[in-house]
């Protein structure tokens, strides 16, 4: 028999108490040792554990989302914005939007000359969806190599749409554009397009959607 000054040690970090639905009824705590418990039951602390954790990041990963800011999405006072991005959108934000549609913002502002509309130009550019697929570019991915375009800024060759986001613009400068399919590709027969099949076939496939383009300047003939 032990002696009776020894006192009962306790453990300073006691494990999570079990969920409501793992807790055992007395009937079965009396009978632990002659029977043990389903193996569910044992592992049920380690699953609410799990289940907390789990909870936990999608909770996290709600709330990175929320923060998240479009920026060819007009501010509404109606969005769920959190505060704190609200804040920021007179810097994040900086498009415009044109009368006929187009939404477009200066990345790079140039530093030559202006082009106006009638004059020709010498451009390259990305050409995306909406959802920020690749469709075509001037400058090839790998190599950087790149094949400007040369196009009058007239609504005979070019699409509208494109035509009145380089006009505007000087030479070095940098911009990026929504437009809408009503100012895009209404006729297969518009420029700027791909001389290849498969990239020109790509191209006029989405020529319903809007497309997001990417155009540098790079001289005013």
């Amino acid at each position: 028999m032990a002696p009776a000054s020894l006192t009962r040690l306790t453990n300073p970090l006691p494990p999570a108490s079990p969920s409501p639905r793992c807790r055992r009824r007395p009937e079965e705590v009396r009978s632990a040792g002659r029977r043990r418990s389903p193996p569910v039951r044992a592992a049920c602390g380690m699953v609410s554990r799990r289940r907390a954790v789990s909870e936990m990041a999608i909770l996290g990963a709600a709330a990175a989302a929320s923060c998240f800011v479009d920026l060819f999405a007009p501010p509404s006072s109606s969005s769920s914005v959190p505060v704190r991005a609200a804040t920021l959108e007179p810097d994040v934000i900086r498009y415009r939007k044109l009368d006929n549609g187009v939404k477009l913002e200066d990345v790079v502002d140039g530093e030559g000359p202006e082009a106006h509309e009638g004059d020709v130009v010498q451009f390259n550019y990305v050409c995306r969806r909406a959802n920020g697929y690749f469709v075509h570019s001037t400058v090839d991915q790998f190599s950087g190599e790149s094949k400007p375009v040369t196009l009058p800024l007239d609504g005979k060759e070019m699409i509208r749409g494109l035509k009145d986001v380089i006009i505007g613009m000087k030479t070095g400068g940098k911009r990026r554009a929504l437009i809408p399919p009503q100012v895009g590709y209404t006729d297969e027969s518009l420029q700027p397009i791909p001389e290849e099949f498969g990239p020109r076939r790509s191209l006029l496939s989405h020529a319903k959607e809007p497309l997001v383009f990417e155009v540098q300047l790079l001289k005013v003939l």
